[in-house]
């Protein structure tokens, strides 16, 4: 993934200190660009004065955990149904809802927060 390099995640959900971010590349199959997305799920905690994170979770954070990708694969699934019927021919104000309004809030109140 390419975080370490300085990009910047498309989309970040948060709860609590697990973070799931989504990263967005670019792809040619069969001579056509397509968008592949690569998700990291990890928690943040603190050592001494340094902040660290982990791909390791205790049972409690499991909760969040499954949030988090839920969230996630909401996000990304709602995206791609939006991009089908743009695709199609079909109203984007009339086609399905897109996960977030348009200061980056969730549209439906879920519980995530958009960084």
């Amino acid at each position: 993934m390419q975080d370490e390099a300085g990009a910047k995640p498309v989309k970040v959900f948060r709860c609590g200190a697990i973070q799931g971010a989504i990263w967005t590349n670019q792809r040619v199959m069969d001579s056509a660009v397509v968008e592949i997305h690569s998700v990291r799920i990890s928690k943040s905690y603190k050592e001494g004065d340094e902040w660290k994170r982990t791909t390791t979770f205790a049972a409690e954070d499991l909760p969040k955990v499954a949030l988090v990708a839920t969230e996630i694969y909401r996000f990304l699934r709602l995206r791609s149904e939006a991009h089908a019927g743009a695709s199609e021919g079909r109203d984007a104000a009339n086609g399905p809802v897109d996960a977030e309004d348009d200061q980056g809030r969730p549209a439906d109140g879920s519980v995530h927060q958009p960084t």
